[in-house]
C-alpha cells in the first residue's frame, strides 16, 4: 500500500519541502535516511542513470534476462537509482491496453522474452493443419510405406475436429490393426462408451493421448480406468506411465520410439543398452521398480530426471538401493523434498556416485553449512504455441514481472490496486535470497498533490556489489515461511511438486473422512415476541428499505435504539457500539454471534468442510493465507491428469465482486494473493447458461434460531444474468460482464422477472424448476445444519437474521454453493411484484417483503416462506 500525505498544493522546490510532503513514503519504502537527499536530487532533475552503472545481458538460453554491475564496485547504500514504469494497468484492463495502446505490446513482448517467431519456415505445417482426416491418414500411410515395411503403427490425427460418429466410422482398429501408437489430441470426442469401444481393439497399442477432448475433460479417471483394463500393454496414456511400461514407454521418452520408428524391429536386443540420457520427469510413475527399468536394460545410463513423479508405492531405501546399482549414474534430477528424502545432502551420502544434484556441482552442495535448497530451483520460464496471439502471452507470462501498489490517503483506501511493470532495467533484476539490491515503489508529488503524482521505483545496493556481480533484489521481501515463502516461490521457480501433491492428498482425504451428524429437524419452536396490550413491536433501522416497507401495524419504526425491541442494523452490534448507543442485551438484534462463519468467504469453506468435508455443491475452495500447498498440489495433480484448471480467486469480506479474478495461470493465483487475504475456489467452467449467458440466484433465507435449527426459505428469489454471452477466451477472463451477473454498481442491470426466467429456462433445457429447487433447498439447509453443528457457540435467543445465500447451477443442474450474505440488498424485493413460482404460488408484493420477514422472524408468521 502506497500511502499519501497530501498537506502541500504547491511546486516542491526544495529538499525540506520534498521530505515534508513525502515522509510517510519515504519511511514506507525503507529506502535509508542518508539516501533521501540523494532521491530528491535525481527526481528534481528527472535522472534515470543506471545505464551508466550496470548492462542488462541475456540468460537461461534467451528466455529471460538479468542485469549486472559494470561500475567497479558499489558500496552499501551508496546510492540510489530511478526506475521507470514501463506498463501501470488495474487488472481488469490489461488486455484492454495492450490491445489499445501502440507499440506496448510489442514492448512487453520484447521485456518478457515472449516475443520469439517460433512458427515453422516450413509451410508444410499450416498445409497439413488445413487437411481434412482421410489426406491425412492417407499421407501417413504412404510415408509409411516409404519409410518402412508399409505397416503404420504410428497415427497422429489432432485438432482434426473428430467426432464419436466420425471415429467410429473410420474403423481404425479394422484397417491399421497393429497401430502402436495413437494421438486423437484436440478433437470433439464426447462419449466415453464410443471410444473405449473403438480403442479397446486396438491389442498392439503402447501409446495413446486422448487430451483435451471433452470426454477426457468429464470423465474424472473413469475413462482411463475403462481402457487400461482392456489394453494391458498400455505403456502411455494422455503423456503418463501406465502402471505397465516398460521398454517401449523408456524408449519413447528417451527418443528411441516415435513416429519415424515406433518399434523395436530386433526382438532379440533390448533398444535401451546404448541410452545414457533419460528424462522421465512428470510421467505420473508410481512405481520405479520395473523389469525395464534396471542397470541390465539400462547399462550406459549417466543422466536420469525423475521430477514430478509421486513414486509413492516406493520406499526412500528401495529407490536409493535401485539407484545405487547403476554403475554409469552420475547426475540426478529430483524433487527435495521428495521420494528420495527431504535434503540434498542425505541423498548424496545414499548415493556417492552422484556427482551432480539438480544441475548442481556434488561438492557444492556438501560443503558444511551450505544451505542451497533455493539455488536448486530451476527458474519458470513462461510457455506458448506457436499461433498464440503475443498478446495472451504477454498475460500468462506477466505474472514473473509486475509489482503492486494500492494507493491510500487520510480518508479512504482505494478498492482495487495498481500492478506495474518496471522499465527493462528494473525487469531484469532477478530473485535471490541474499539479494545485494532492494527496490521500492514511489510516488512522487512535484507539486505536492496527488493530481501531479508520478510512479516510479526506486533502486539501490543493500551489499556491497562488485564488477561483473549479478543484482538480485528478494522478490518476498519480508515473507518468510510462516507466510509460506517456500510455496509462494513456485510464482517464479519450479518448485518440487510431490510435496506439493502431498499436502493436497492429505488434506482431500482428511475431507473425505469428514461426516458430522447434522442437528435433528424440528418444526418452529420459538416464541412469537408479540407485545401483549396492544403496544406494536419498537425497530430502530438503519436501512432505508426497512423503514419504508415495514408498515404492518405490528411493528413501529423509532429514532433511538436503546429504546427499540428490535434492532435491524447494516453495522456490526459488537460492544463499543452498544456502550456507544445504549443496546443491550434484552433486545433483538439482526445478527447472531459468530456469524462470520457464514459470511465471510474462508470461514465459510471452513465451516463446511469441518462439518460436511468435500460435499457436491460446494467446489474446491482453498484459503491462501493458510492452505496454499494444498491448493498447488491440487493444481499439479489436475495438470497431470489433463483436467480443467481454471479457479476464482474471491477477498476474505469484500463485496460487488471487487478484486477477484478469474484465472488458469498459477504465478497469477499465488501472485494475486499480494493484493488481500483471499480463497481460491475452482471454477465452475461449464454452468448452466440461460441463453448463452451465466447467471445465478440470490435466495433469501430466514433464521430464528440456530439451536435448534429453526430456518425458513422466502418465496421471494431472484435471477442475475451476466451481460455478455459465455466463453472461456482467454481475452474474456478479464471482462466483468461475461464472468459476473452483479450489475448494480458497473454494467447494465438485465433484469428478468423469476416467473419468466423458470418459464424461458424450462422450456431451453427441457427441466423441471421444481426438481431444481429441491436441490436447492437441502443444499441451503446443509449450509445452516453445518454451522449449527460446528458452530454451536452462534445460538443466541435474542437473534434472528436475513441472510442472502447465492447459488449457481452447472451443466448437470447441480447446484452450487457461492456465497452467504449478510443484510441482503433486498431492491429488487421491494422494487418488483413477483409471480411465485414454487409453494403455492401467488403474487409477492414487494411492498409486503419486509412485513412477511419480521412476521416470519418475530411473530412466527408463514406467510411467503416455508420451512427448511
Amino acid at each position: 500500500m502506497v500511502t499519501m500525505a497530501t498537506t502541500a498544493n504547491r511546486k516542491i522546490e526544495t529538499y525540506e519541502e520534498f521530505a515534508k510532503v513525502h515522509a510517510l513514503l519515504l519511511a514506507a519504502s525503507g529506502l535509508p535516511e542518508c539516501l533521501h537527499q540523494r532521491l530528491f536530487e535525481k527526481l528534481y532533475g528527472e535522472s534515470f542513470d543506471g545505464g551508466k552503472h550496470f548492462k542488462i545481458e541475456p540468460c537461461e538460453g534467451g528466455c529471460q534476462r538479468r542485469l549486472v554491475l559494470t561500475s567497479a564496485s558499489m558500496e552499501k547504500n551508496s546510492d540510489v537509482f530511478l526506475v521507470d514504469h514501463a506498463w501501470t494497468f488495474r487488472l481488469s484492463d490489461a488486455f484492454k491496453q495492450l490491445r489499445e495502446v501502440p507499440g506496448l505490446t510489442e514492448r512487453m513482448g520484447s521485456l518478457m522474452c515472449v516475443d520469439a517467431d517460433v512458427s515453422s519456415d516450413d509451410g508444410e505445417d499450416e498445409r497439413n493443419d488445413e487437411l481434412g482426416v482421410e489426406e491425412t491418414i492417407e499421407m501417413e500411410v504412404d510415408a509409411a510405406k516409404e519409410n518402412g515395411d508399409g505397416t503404420l503403427r504410428w497415427l497422429e490425427l489432432e485438432g482434426l475436429n473428430i467426432d464419436d460418429a466420425m471415429l467410429v466410422s473410420l474403423a481404425l482398429p479394422t484397417r491399421f490393426p497393429d497401430l502402436v501408437a495413437l494421438s486423437l489430441l484436440e478433437n470433439k470426442l464426447n462419449s466415453a462408451e464410443v471410444v473405449v469401444q473403438e480403442v479397446i481393439k486396438l491389442k498392439h497399442l503402447k501409446g495413446l493421448w486422448l487430451r483435451s477432448n471433452p470426454v477426457h475433460n468429464n470423465s474424472d479417471g473413469k475413462l482411463a480406468g475403462a481402457i487400461l483394463k482392456e489394453l494391458p500393454e498400455l505403456e502411455i496414456y494422455n503423456s503418463s506411465f501406465t502402471s505397465n511400461f516398460g521398454e517401449w514407454a523408456l524408449g519413447f521418452c528417451a527418443g528411441i520410439y516415435g513416429k519415424d520408428n515406433p518399434v523395436n524391429a530386433d526382438q532379440a536386443h533390448t533398444s535401451l543398452h546404448t541410452v545414457s540420457s533419460l528424462d522421465l520427469s512428470n510421467r505420473n510413475i508410481h512405481n520405479l521398480k520395473n523389469k525395464a527399468f534396471t542397470p541390465i536394460c539400462l547399462p550406459s545410463l549417466t543422466y536420469l530426471n525423475i521430477q514430478g513423479n509421486p513414486l509413492e508405492q516406493n520406499s526412500v531405501g528401495d529407490l536409493l538401493d535401485l539407484l545405487q546399482r547403476f554403475p554409469c549414474l552420475r547426475s540426478l534430477e529430483v524433487d527435495i523434498p521428495g521420494p528420495l528424502g527431504r535434503r540434498a545432502i542425505d541423498i548424496l551420502e545414499s548415493l556417492p556416485n552422484i556427482s551432480e544434484l539438480n544441475g548442481i556441482d556434488a561438492s557444492k552442495i556438501l560443503q558444511p553449512g551450505k544451505h542451497v535448497n533455493d539455488s536448486m530451483l530451476l527458474p519458470r520460464i513462461p510457455e506458448w504455441t506457436p499461433d498464440e496471439p503475443l498478446a495472451d502471452r504477454i498475460i500468462n507470462a506477466m505474472w514473473q514481472y509486475l509489482m503492486t501498489y494500492r494507493l491510500a490517503d487520510e480518508e479512504k483506501l482505494d478498492e482495487t490496486s495498481v500492478w506495474y511493470v518496471m522499465d527493462e532495467l528494473g525487469s531484469a533484476l532477478r530473485h535471490s535470497d541474499e539479494p545485494n539490491f532492494r527496490v521500492a515503489p514511489f510516488l512522487f508529488m512535484p507539486e505536492g498533490n496527488l493530481a501531479s503524482a508520478v510512479s516510479f521505483s526506486i533502486l539501490w545496493p543493500t551489499q556491497n556489489v562488485q564488477k561483473g556481480d549479478e543484482c538480485t533484489r528478494d522478490f518476498l521481501l519480508g515473507i518468510g515461511e510462516d507466510k509460506q515463502r517456500s510455496a509462494r516461490l513456485t510464482a517464479w521457480f519450479h518448485t518440487p511438486e510431490n510435496y506439493f501433491i502431498h499436502a493436497y492428498e492429505k488434506h482431500h482425504q482428511k475431507l473425505l473422512s469428514t461426516s458430522l451428524i447434522p442437528p435433528t429437524f424440528q418444526y418452529s419452536a420459538t416464541q412469537s415476541i408479540h407485545q401483549h396490550g396492544g403496544r406494536p413491536l419498537l425497530v430502530y433501522t438503519d436501512i432505508p428499505h426497512v423503514e419504508e416497507y415495514l408498515t404492518h401495524p405490528e411493528f413501529a419504526i423509532t429514532n433511538e435504539p436503546k429504546d427499540a425491541d428490535i434492532i435491524w442494523t447494516s453495522m456490526q452490534v459488537d460492544e463499543e457500539m452498544k456502550k456507544a448507543t445504549g443496546i443491550t442485551d434484552q433486545q433483538y438484534i439482526n445478527q447472531f454471534p459468530f456469524e462470520a462463519c457464514l459470511v465471510m468467504k474462508h470461514h465459510l469453506a471452513e465451516t463446511i468442510q469441518k462439518a460436511h468435508g468435500s460435499p457436491q455443491w460446494l467446489q474446491p475452495t482453498y484459503n491462501l493465507e493458510t492452505h496454499l500447498s494444498q491448493l498447488i498440489g491440487d493444481y499439479c495433480v489436475r495438470k497431470r491428469e489433463g483436467l480443467d484448471n481454471l479457479w476464482i480467486l474471491k477477498p476474505w469480506n469484500m463485496a460487488r465482486t471487487i478484486d477477484t479474478t478469474v484465472t488458469d495461470n498459477l504465478p497469477a493465483i499465488i501472485r494475486l494473493m499480494e493484493t488481500g487475504p483471499k480463497i481460491c475456489q475452482k471454477y465452475i467452467e461449464q454452468p448452466a447458461l440461460f441463453q448463452g449467458k451465466k447467471f445465478d440466484l440470490r435466495y433469501i433465507v430466514l433464521v430464528r434460531s440456530m439451536h435448534p435449527l429453526e430456518i425458513f426459505l422466502s418465496d421471494c428469489f431472484w435471477v442475475r444474468i451476466a451481460n455478455n454471452q459465455y466463453s472461456l477466451a482467454r481475452s474474456s477472463l478479464f471482462e466483468y460482464e461475461t464472468h459476473f451477473t452483479v450489475m448494480n454498481y458497473r454494467g447494465t442491470i438485465n433484469h428478468k422477472n423469476a416467473n419468466e426466467f423458470v418459464r424461458e429456462f424450462e422450456e431451453e433445457h427441457q427441466v423441471k424448476w421444481l426438481d431444481i429447487h429441491t436441490r436447492v433447498r437441502k443444499m441451503i439447509r446443509s449450509v445452516f445444519e453445518a454451522a449449527a453443528v460446528a458452530h454451536p457457540e452462534m445460538h443466541n435467543p435474542t437473534s434472528r437474521a436475513m441472510y442472502g445465500v447465492d447459488v449457481m447451477l452447472d451443466g448437470s443442474f447441480q447446484p452450487k454453493l457461492l456465497e452467504v450474505t449478510y443484510c441482503p440488498d433486498c431492491t429488487r424485493a421491494c422494487k418488483y411484484d413477483m409471480d411465485i413460482v414454487v409453494g403455492e404460488g401467488g403474487i409477492a408484493k414487494g411492498c409486503d417483503f419486509f412485513n412477511n420477514v419480521f412476521k416470519c422472524l418475530f411473530l412466527n408468521g408463514t406467510s411467503q416462506v416455508s420451512q427448511l
